[in-house]
């Protein structure tokens, strides 16, 4: 039994979970060689014991690993070919080196991967977390919740998490700010290609759209097409729309990849961007939106002052003091250019 005035050990953990003692060790170690219902017990102790487990002689004294990790629930090309998540990856070194802090990148894909990366959180080697989780069954929001660390998340979980320090971008109002200019315009058939389904950011960014156009269920269902965040989807999803919605003359695309990918579409179809139809992208990524023919108008949100606010977050957090915000919103604004 522990002793109500010492530090909890790992036998303790090992008693209150339920498991040996090399068990508890080699889910703390992030060993491949336990069971999943192994590694719920050892965190669920770990949590429950505030259980701190050893480091070098460094983290003896100071209880810091000198290391943060940076998570992804993305497939490996994705995280290096698109734009906004090699962004974010650029912001968080920058930012961790200036807390002489090392960023730790991991990937998470498969079941595998969510346990890896559960044992390797619960194991101590490392001082807290940076979430960019988005996915809706994605199981890692709330079992880092559980954990005695730190984390931030970028974007807004699913479910109630409200324990969870978040920092978003305006995506809501974003989507409408992109919308209502497509209408100052004199644009009458305005269509939007979206994000995934199961992305909060990109059902957001579409609320914006359906509140300026005053879109109804059916509404929606017809003036909208899926691209997936990906410029071969944004234009399939155009291609689709132009021959659902022929009359259109304004595009909002949830991402500027997206509206890189209309483009092409509306130019395959004979259509001249802006003067037949004009277009609108979302993010203003700096090696997409002026590069593309006509340079397009966006919306930019700062990734790089969304990184700096979830590393200052976390860091307050580390150092055991209560950020000013739980959930703090950035505020997003347009750049417009030559695509309307």
């Amino acid at each position: 039994m522990q002793r109500p005035d010492a530090r909890p050990t790992l036998e303790d953990v090992a008693a209150r979970a339920g498991v040996s003692r090399a068990t508890a060790s080699r889910v703390l170690n992030g060993s491949p060689r336990v069971s999943p219902a192994a590694l719920e017990a050892v965190t669920t102790a770990v949590v429950e014991l505030g259980y701190q487990p050893n480091q070098a002689a460094r983290t003896l004294v100071t209880r810091r690993t000198g290391a943060v990790a940076v998570l992804f629930s993305e497939p490996q090309p994705k995280i290096f070919n698109d734009p906004h998540f090699a962004g974010i990856v650029k912001w968080a070194a920058t930012g961790l080196a200036v807390h002489d802090s090392q960023m730790v990148l991991v990937l998470v894909h498969s079941e595998e991967d969510q346990l890896r990366a559960q044992r390797f959180l619960a194991g101590g080697h490392v001082d807290g977390a940076l979430l960019f989780t988005p996915h809706q069954d994605d199981p890692l929001p709330e079992a880092a919740h559980k954990l005695p660390l730190p984390v931030v998340f970028g974007g807004r979980p699913w479910g109630t998490l409200r324990g969870l320090h978040t920092v978003d971008n305006d995506n809501e109002g974003g989507g409408e700010l992109a919308t209502r200019h497509l209408l100052d315009l004199g644009c009458r058939r305005v269509v939007s290609i979206t994000g995934p389904s199961d992305e909060l950011a990109a059902l957001d960014r579409l609320a914006g759209w359906q509140r300026a156009v005053g879109a109804d269920e059916t509404q929606t269902a017809h003036l909208t097409e899926s691209g997936g965040f990906s410029r071969e989807g944004g234009e399939r999803a155009m291609t689709e729309l132009l021959r659902r919605v022929p009359d259109l003359d304004g595009v909002f695309a949830a991402n500027d990849l997206m509206a890189a990918g209309a483009l092409t579409a509306l130019r395959a179809a004979g259509k001249r961007v802006p003067e037949d139809v004009a277009l609108i992208g979302f993010d203003d990524d700096p090696s997409v939106a002026p590069h593309t023919d006509p340079p397009l108008t966006t919306v930019r949100q700062e990734i790089g002052t969304q990184v700096q606010a979830m590393i200052d977050c976390l860091f307050l957090l580390i150092r055991g003091e209560e950020p000013k915000q739980r959930h703090e919103v950035l505020p997003v604004q347009l750049v417009r250019r030559r695509s309307s």
